[in-house]
C-alpha cells in the first residue's frame, strides 16, 4: 500500500472516479464531503467536511500530498457560484499550502473568450459575466495563489455516474427505451464531449508531475461529435436503433426562460451549443502520454451503467 495520502473533495461524478482510480492504484484516499459519502474501498476514507470550512479543511489535508477539489455549487447559477465555489476554492488552497500539497482543479470551456474557435491550451481565457465570468475569476485566483495548482479543462462530461449532462440523463436514457430525443440548441454542431475517466486519469497524472504544475491542460478528449453522433454512438453501443433526434431552438429556451430559472440559465450556454464548441487536447496529451478511451469502448461504459441503474430498460435487439 501506499504510504502517500490523495485528498479528493466531492464525490460526485468526477470526484468519485478520482478516489476510485487512485485506490485501484494503491494509493491511500481522503474524500471530503457534507454526507461522508465516496467509494466504499479498504484505502478510501470518508469524512463529514464542509470544504468552505478553513480549519476542517486544514485538518483534513494533513498528509495530503495532493488534493482534487471536484465539488459544484448548490445549484447551476452564476449567483450560486459566486457565493460558494470561491469560497471553497481559497479555504482548500490555503489548507494545501500548509500541507505543501498541488490542487488539482476539473475546470470547464466556460471562460474561453473566443468559443467559436477551437479552443486550445494558451487560447484566451478572460470571458465576463454570469457563469462564464465566475470561472475566469477562479482561475485567474488560482494563478495568483501561493499553492502549486493544476485547472485540467474539459468539454461536456459523459460516462458512467455522470447525470446532469447534456450527455447524461437527458440522453442515455431516452435512447434505452427507445423515445424520440430532443437535445437543446443544434443536433448537428460539432461539439466536444469529454468522457470522466479520462478527465481523472489526466487529473492524476499532473498531480504527480511537478513540471504540469501551475498550469492549465486540457483532459484527453476525442474528435468533437455532434449531439446526433453522439446518440447514435450510444444507441449502437446499447443495441437499440438510432433514435429520432430533434431540437430545442433558442427561442423556445429563452421563452420558456422567462417562467423558469433553471431554463433560463441554461439559455445563458446556448451558443455552446447553436454553432461548433471544440476543444484540442493534443499538447496536453502529450504532455500527459495519456489519450482519450476510444469512442465505442467509452459509449459501451456509459450505457453499461445506465442499465445497471435502470433495470427496466429494453434488452439489446
Amino acid at each position: 500500500m501506499s504510504e502517500e495520502l490523495f485528498a479528493v473533495t466531492g464525490a460526485g461524478p468526477v470526484g468519485w472516479t478520482v478516489a476510485e482510480q487512485l485506490a485501484a492504484q494503491g494509493k491511500r484516499v481522503r474524500v471530503l464531503t457534507r454526507s461522508a459519502s465516496g467509494p466504499e474501498h479498504p484505502l478510501v476514507e470518508r469524512l463529514s467536511v464542509d470544504v468552505s470550512d478553513r480549519a476542517l479543511v486544514a485538518q483534513s489535508m494533513r498528509g495530503a500530498t495532493a488534493a482534487f477539489h471536484c465539488i459544484h455549487g448548490s445549484a447551476y447559477s452564476a449567483r450560486a457560484w459566486e457565493q460558494e465555489l470561491p469560497m471553497a476554492e481559497q479555504a482548500l488552497l490555503a489548507a494545501a499550502g500548509e500541507a505543501g500539497a498541488v490542487v488539482v482543479f476539473p475546470e470547464s470551456l466556460y471562460s474561453y473568450t473566443e468559443p467559436d474557435r477551437v479552443m486550445v491550451e494558451d487560447s484566451p481565457r478572460a470571458a465576463s459575466g454570469g457563469k462564464r465570468g465566475v470561472r475566469t475569476a477562479l482561475l485567474e485566483a488560482r494563478q495568483a495563489s501561493a499553492t502549486g495548482t493544476v485547472s485540467v479543462v474539459a468539454g461536456d462530461f459523459f460516462g458512467p455516474r455522470v447525470r446532469m449532462s447534456h450527455a447524461g440523463e437527458r440522453m442515455v436514457p431516452a435512447i434505452l427505451s427507445g423515445r424520440r430525443l430532443r437535445v437543446v440548441g443544434s443536433a448537428d454542431q460539432p461539439h466536444s464531449f469529454t468522457y470522466v475517466p479520462d478527465l481523472a486519469a489526466a487529473m492524476i497524472k499532473a498531480a504527480q508531475n511537478p513540471v504540469l504544475w501551475n498550469r492549465v491542460l486540457h483532459a484527453p478528449t476525442n474528435p468533437a461529435l455532434t449531439q446526433r453522433e453522439l446518440a447514435a454512438a450510444f444507441a449502437e453501443a446499447a443495441g437499440m436503433p438510432r433514435p429520432k433526434v430533434g431540437a430545442l431552438p433558442g427561442w423556445v429556451l429563452r421563452t420558456v426562460g422567462l417562467f423558469s430559472a433553471d431554463i433560463r440559465e441554461l439559455g445563458e450556454t446556448l451558443y455552446q451549443f447553436q454553432r461548433p464548441f471544440v476543444m484540442d487536447s493534443g499538447a496536453s496529451e502529450a504532455a500527459l502520454d495519456l489519450r482519450p478511451t476510444p469512442l465505442a469502448a467509452a459509449a459501451k461504459a456509459t450505457v453499461e451503467w445506465w442499465r445497471a441503474e435502470n433495470s427496466t430498460a429494453p434488452t439489446p435487439r
